[in-house]
């Protein structure tokens, strides 16, 4: 098959969404059979400090059979924050000219290593008996 070929057939259908810093595609793709599977990609861009940039690319396969449990399962999710926190938008970190302000951190909740899930080593205090 010639390169052309494999080009058309990949790009059956691409949509771009573009949110800050993020873009997220969607693609339909074909299987070797012929059905039409979908990927969905975020890409996020990353400054170094010598002022070049990478991105980093997470990627997302959906296949036709979970079609319908991943629509009820992300459905159920927006409409449980919509109901909670509403539709209004709270973090302006999103937005290009957001500039952090110095605070006081007042956030006791623990720090949690995001790979394992687990509390960070850097959350426990050695406590000794004498302080109990």
């Amino acid at each position: 098959m010639s390169d052309q070929y494999m080009m058309e057939k990949e790009e059956i259908f691409s949509k771009v969404m573009r949110a800050g810093r993020r873009t997220y595609f969607f693609d339909v793709r074909s299987t070797k059979a012929g059905d039409y599977y979908l990927t969905i990609t975020e890409s996020k861009k990353f400054t170094n400090d010598d002022g070049s940039y990478h991105y980093k690319k997470h990627k997302i396969y959906l296949y036709k059979e979970d079609f319908s449990e991943f629509q009820e399962n992300i459905n159920e999710m927006i409409q449980y924050i919509i109901d909670e926190k509403g539709q209004e938008v709270i973090s302006e970190r999103h937005q290009s000219d957001f500039k952090k302000e110095e605070q006081p951190e007042t956030n006791t909740s623990p720090k949690v290593d995001e790979e394992t899930g687990e509390p960070s080593a850097s959350n426990f205090t050695d406590v000794e008996f004498d302080d109990i």
